[in-house]
């Protein structure tokens, strides 16, 4: 049993957790650990060279905590952190935690080194590292991978590096780097950092100042929050100090458009990307707060996005530059820690900008009286980006529906002569509001005003493209069948094959989106019928269309290995972890294993043949050659549908010297979301890959739709959209990111994709959107008003049904017993509703001691970290078949088998459910997680192991 000395150190490290996960440096620390065991050693290093420090940190602390303890395993971390250079995580370890407004002002320190990072990358990193390693600020090891990094990948990238690095010092290392700017020269980042003026070249600043401190500058006593209001260039009573430091110079066709919200009306604008509408937002915003406060009044602006890159990027890109000298600025996302005290940052800031979904959280919050919340009538303007999200179902349009019902209520309670709500103004902004799937001109028109019906919009402001520059030059590029296909039909044999064996008749072509739906269709009609035939079939035969796709879009060795591994998976996933424990192979499964077998290496031999490429690879390597043979400075972006296809195509081009002899520098961009099987980018990746590719250190961008719409992607002179092509708004954002002038847009075939077809609808509908526009903007104000008015009460009359369905529907009916789950894989009764419990209205697991009888965990290294009081930490399968079932779950130190509902049939009242993808879709209620009663028992069970 743990001594009760182990124990305390336990729960202090898991109290620390998360700062010790920022001030640990992995490799330095590691070095110093000797009971760690070299395998888990090598593990953490891994860890740290694919996802970074803060995600080996992770590993190594759960390393660290794990039991037996050898003597003295606490004292020896301690020393590790000491002597590798991590000396404030060493300190709160051995509880020398500074004071609390001294910690306050180190993390306001570090906030700020991370926000001015950009500026502070132009630092000459030799000096400043030598003069930081001379005052032990860096150790020696620090400054040697500063130096490496500097020799091997640039100086930029040794600046992030030592800034990295610095921030994990004890507290104090903020007034000695302020030193060290200065004696190196970098008296421009030194004024930044501290809010001074270069023309001022005294050594403490004039600023309000605390108590005596020992650190040379008074600042450094002054309050974080205090702090903040002097860095963003305004005191504490929200004066401005000084002159502004960046005017906000807006183009004619710009202040034009802008004209309308400058008077306070609610307006939509509608500019291409790249014209610069956040600059005309960021300029109403300053115009707004700047009218209220002359009235002795505070104006509080919200800029909504859709996406937690784009909260990032319009803050230090655009709304902080022009707005910190005046005002206080604040951004919070998903990713933010700042969102659990959101409330709080309404009220202390002047500009939030936030992801749409933390204020709708906020205003459900006031509304159901769970905690203070916000109210719309907090705020004085909503921007809105890309405010054609504006529509059913969108959290933009839920946030809208609010600001409608207040606002015809408002107008009832004015006839009344009853006090009003203050609503905010609204101003949207979007690249294209589309025409929805309207075909003909009146549905077109129809659509737009429903959008402007939706952001009460007053009008929608527009320019000419005579105003503009002009549109890139556009091109279609057709592509051939291949005159042979052997990949493709020893693919299509095995396809039949499986057909005949499990007797199915498609009526469509392999390869074709049609065959996808057919085959699922079958794959889910089969589980619920428990023809495990079948259904083993159609999941095999989904994954042999997925690799025919790829072999059309990318290489035949992508589409190879795509299906190997998915083979490999699969009898891995047959193979039980315990000897004792065999997993049960059918027929069927043993059939297509063999026919995978036999036919493996005639596929490996025909995807390493080039003579068979398909014609869309052939064009796109031939488009991207002219294109950077043919500029001084090429620079461009290929959009592609799939994540994976996006990563391949990256290999591809880095793989082909014909690409690296004319200068081409290709990475990939994807998305950030997990719902794919493919590993997702982070948002600290995508930055890194965009920020390299404005230095043009990356040249060719891989994208999926993640770079169509909003984040700020430098100025490229050619788009190729390769074989993806989506609707006219999509379209739009993608022309818009060749933003050069003599840029070009191609849009290139892939066979089953129908893309030229697609397109030549878009620019049908693209023009129909700028004549419905032009249509609508001849109304009379009257006929206009009217027909929003009309708009906006269906619209709150739809809402209403719909809340009405919805609460109908999530009035759960149902007993949880009544409710019964089968394995998808073999058809087992695995638990009944009864057995389900929900952590956090979320997560459903099963923890009783009968259902952990009925699986295998099984290790995943693709899980993501997750920063909450939960991690996944590998998944679950049927013991008799090996079918996945969920996650293995560490919810506050309790292990929680994590069940997906797709991965059962489910019955309820003897009825099947044919489809059921969600939790939400079953209409039953099942018993909140008791943590204290597991707690409870899972002590006690731990208590007699020890005995």
């Amino acid at each position: 049993m743990a001594s009760d000395s182990d124990e305390i150190s336990e729960r202090l490290i898991e109290d620390l957790r998360p700062k010790l996960r920022r001030l640990i440096v992995v490799n330095q620390v590691l070095h110093q650990l000797n009971f760690i065991e070299p395998d888990q050693k090598e593990r953490i290093k891994q860890r740290e060279a694919t996802d970074g420090n803060i995600a080996a940190a992770e590993v190594l602390i759960t390393a660290v905590v794990k039991k037996p303890h050898e003597p003295g395993w606490f004292q020896a971390f301690v020393d590790a952190l000491e002597h590798s250079g991590c000396g404030y995580a060493a300190d709160i370890m051995q509880d020398k935690t500074p004071k609390p407004e001294v910690e306050a002002e180190n993390d306001y320190f570090v906030k700020l080194i991370q926000l001015m990072s950009p500026s502070l990358l132009d630092m000459k990193t030799e000096d400043v590292c030598f003069h930081c390693v001379s005052k032990e600020l860096l150790t020696a090891a620090d400054g040697e991978i500063i130096d490496a990094a500097k020799t091997n990948q640039g100086r930029m990238s040794g600046a992030s590096e030592l800034l990295r690095r610095i921030v994990r010092g004890r507290p104090g290392w903020f007034s000695k780097f302020l030193q060290i700017l200065r004696e190196t020269g970098h008296k421009k980042l030194y004024y930044e950092l501290t809010g001074g003026s270069p023309d001022s070249d005294q050594q403490a600043l004039s600023f309000p100042t605390g108590s005596a401190c020992n650190c040379g500058l008074q600042m450094f006593c002054c309050p974080p929050e205090t702090l903040l209001g002097i860095t963003d260039g305004a005191h504490s009573t929200g004066e401005a100090r000084g002159p502004e430091s960046a005017n906000i110079c807006l183009r004619d066709y710009q202040m034009d458009v802008a004209r309308p919200a400058l008077e306070g009306k609610n307006v939509i604008i509608c500019l291409p990307t790249g014209s610069g509408k956040t600059r005309v937002a960021v300029y109403v915003t300053k115009k707004h707060l700047d009218g209220r406060r002359e009235v002795g009044q505070r104006g509080k602006v919200v800029v909504l996005v859709n996406t937690i890159p784009l909260v990032e990027q319009h803050y230090t890109g655009e709304f902080l530059p022009f707005l910190r000298h005046t005002y206080r600025v604040d951004r919070v996302s998903g990713d933010s820690l700042l969102k659990i005290s959101f409330a709080e940052i309404v009220k202390k800031s002047d500009v939030i900008i936030c992801t749409a979904q933390i204020l709708e959280n906020y205003l459900q919050r006031s509304t159901e009286g769970e905690d203070e919340g916000v109210n719309l009538s907090d705020l004085t303007l909503i921007i809105i980006d890309e405010c054609h999200h504006t529509h059913k179902g969108e959290v933009y349009n839920h946030i809208m529906m609010r600001y409608l019902k207040q606002k015809h209520k408002n107008i009832r309670l004015k006839k009344e002569l009853k006090q009003t709500v203050p609503l905010p103004q609204i101003l949207g902004l979007t690249a294209s509001p589309g025409v929805g799937a309207a075909t003909k001109m009146d549905k077109a028109e129809e659509h737009i005003l429903r959008i402007c019906a939706n952001l009460d919009a007053s009008t929608i402001m527009t320019v000419s493209s005579r105003e503009l520059k002009k549109e890139p030059r556009k091109a279609l590029i057709n592509v051939e069948d291949r005159k042979e296909d052997p990949f493709g039909d020893v693919i299509k044999k095995i396809m039949n094959a499986i057909h005949d064996h499990a007797q199915l008749s498609p009526a469509c072509d392999l390869g074709s989106q049609n065959y996808e739906q057919w085959v699922v269709q079958k794959e889910r009609q089969a589980a619920t019928e428990e023809d495990q035939k079948v259904r083993v079939c159609a999941k095999h035969l989904r994954q042999y269309n997925e690799g025919l796709n790829l072999s059309n879009t990318i290489r035949m060795c992508d589409s190879f290995n795509f299906l190997n591994k998915y083979h490999e998976e699969e009898i891995k996933n047959k193979t039980s972890p315990d000897e004792d424990q065999a997993i049960q192979i059918t027929d069927t499964e043993r059939f297509l294993f063999n026919l995978f077998k036999e036919n493996k290496g005639e596929l490996q031999k025909l995807a390493d043949n080039p003579d068979y490429e398909n014609d869309s690879l052939s064009k796109l390597r031939a488009k991207v050659l002219q294109e950077f043979s043919s500029r001084d400075l090429a620079r461009g972006i290929i959009f592609t549908k799939t994540r994976r296809s996006a990563i391949a195509l990256s290999q591809w081009i880095q793989e082909n010297p014909k690409f690296a002899d004319i200068g081409v520098k290709a990475s990939h961009v994807i998305g950030g979301g997990d719902q794919s099987v493919v590993k997702p980018m982070t948002s600290a990746e995508q930055k890194d890959v965009l920020a390299k590719f404005r230095t043009g250190e990356v040249n060719l961008l891989i994208a999926t739709t993640v770079a169509e719409e909003g984040l700020d992607i430098a100025a490229c002179n050619f788009v190729i959209r390769y074989g993806h092509v989506t609707n006219e708004i999509a379209m739009i954002q993608a022309q818009g990111r060749g933003r050069a002038e003599d840029s070009t847009y191609t849009v290139v075939e892939v066979k089953n994709s129908g893309v030229t077809e697609k397109e030549c609808v878009n620019e049908y509908r693209k023009n129909m959107m700028d004549k419905a526009i032009d249509r609508i903007k001849t109304f009379s104000q009257a006929d206009y008003d009217k027909r929003i008015l009309e708009f906006q009460f269906q619209a709150i009359m739809e809402e209403k049904v719909r809340m009405n369905n919805k609460n109908k529907k999530d009035i759960k009916k149902e007993s949880p017993s009544e409710v019964k789950f089968k394995c998808r894989g073999c058809s087992k009764d695995v638990c009944t509703g009864e057995d389900i419990e929900v952590i956090e209205n979320v997560h459903k697991v099963n923890v009783t001691p009968q259902f952990s009888e009925l699986f295998i965990q099984r290790e995943n290294t693709t899980l993501q970290e997750r920063c909450l009081d939960y991690e996944t930490n590998g998944y679950i399968a049927c013991k008799t078949c090996g079918q996945r079932w969920g996650s293995m779950m560490l919810y506050r130190g309790i292990e929680c088998p994590c069940l997906l509902v797709k991965n059962f049939v489910v019955t309820v009242s003897g009825r099947k459910i044919t489809k059921c993808t969600k939790w939400s879709e079953l209409p039953v209620g099942f018993s909140a997680f008791d943590y204290a009663e597991h707690a409870s028992r899972v002590a006690q069970s731990s208590d007699d192991e020890d005995e």
